[in-house]
């Protein structure tokens, strides 16, 4: 079998591993340039740490990532509504980490040799037993499978399901790394109305910062000063705002396709199901797509049949991630009083019931 993955990112390089270990040929087609030597960062959780162990890349990571032993939740003013012992929650599945994405991603390029190249994105596709695909460097070629794993704006989607654009679901973020704070340890967050500020900390005082607001013009939010929306919050938050001037901006934005695959193509990650970013399971949910996927693949079926097990195995899932970013966005939008009191309340029950069934695997 010969596979083309569209798409470097998490989910391309985690399903050539997965793909490479079992014996199928694999190429990779990446839009981008040059691999990325900076940007923002990632937190893990336990799920996400368990598919990258089954990949044989835990050891990598973990010596490149920050160990998060909580998670907080504060009001702007910086007073504490509730703290969860995320240590105690995932034990035995995998013990949760943030890492600066270039460092993930230089992990999953140096866990295989399958040859990519850079700069390349698909310009067509001709779908049957033996997909052929177009490719912007004017080479023409056929494959045994096409893989979208080229995100929210997915190519591969477009040509092989119509056009059907990401959904956009009201809130405008921004995300950058900022240096000098040893005090922060752990992953932190301030709410106010319509507004969140993320602070998670990477080790040797580096932190991963990410701010959203709630709004229905995100082209006008992203011509904005954004770090004015955050200048009322509490310390640390206006003293992190200083390195946010070059701060990464994304509208945040939903995938929900008809299907995930059609004949011999099929998609994972964000190109399948990209959803809000508060359940932190953007790249658990593309690498349990990498190992499901593989494992479908290399099971002595069909491949048709194969893309129809994957997807019947992983839509459930993804879909009750989808499910609790939408329920997680009403609550932290709810009026402060009201918000404040049901997280002081309730913060941990609400915790365990969004991830419970996110302890057992794929």
């Amino acid at each position: 079998m010969r596979v083309l993955i569209a798409g470097g990112g998490i989910a391309g390089l985690a399903l050539a591993r997965a793909l490479e270990e079992r014996g199928i040929t694999v190429e990779i087609v990446e839009r981008k340039p040059e691999w990325p030597s900076s940007g923002a960062g990632l937190y893990l959780p336990g799920n996400a740490v368990r598919g990258l162990d089954e990949l044989g890349l835990g050891a990598e990571i973990s010596a490149r990532a920050h160990p998060i032993q909580r998670q907080r939740f504060l009001d702007q003013r910086g007073r504490l509504l509730a703290e969860i012992e995320v240590d105690g929650f995932w034990d035995g599945v995998g013990g949760c980490v943030a890492i600066p994405r270039a460092a993930m991603h230089e992990a999953l390029r140096e866990g295989t040799s399958v040859p990519v190249r850079l700069g390349t994105t698909l310009t067509g596709l001709d779908n049957g037993d033996a997909p052929r695909v177009s490719l912007s460097d004017g080479s023409s070629q056929s494959y045994d499978l096409v893989v979208g794993a080229d995100g929210v704006h997915s190519t591969v989607r477009r040509l092989a399901f119509g056009r059907r654009p990401a959904g956009y679901v009201g809130q405008a973020s921004w995300r950058f790394i900022a240096a000098g704070f040893p005090e922060i340890r752990d992953w932190t967050v301030m709410l106010a109305r319509g507004r969140a500020f993320l602070a998670v900390a990477l080790g040797q005082g580096a932190v991963y910062c990410y701010a959203d607001v709630t709004t229905s013009d995100p082209v006008g939010a992203g011509e904005a000063d954004w770090r004015e929306s955050f200048v009322d919050f509490a310390d640390p938050v206006p003293r992190l705002l200083d390195q946010g001037a070059g701060a990464y901006y994304a509208p945040i934005e939903e995938v929900v396709p008809p299907a995930w695959s059609a004949q011999r193509v099929v998609l994972v990650g964000d190109a399948a199901h990209a959803s809000s970013p508060n359940m932190a399971q953007g790249a658990a949910m593309a690498i349990e797509d990498a190992l499901v996927l593989a494992a479908e693949l290399t099971s002595a079926q069909p491949v048709e049949d194969a893309l129809a097990a994957y997807e019947r195995r992983r839509a459930g899932r993804v879909r009750w991630v989808q499910k609790q970013t939408h329920r997680r966005d009403r609550t932290r939008n709810l009026l402060p009083t009201l918000r404040d009191l049901v997280l002081r309340l309730s913060g941990e029950r609400i915790f365990r019931s969004n991830y419970a069934p996110l302890r057992e695997s794929p």
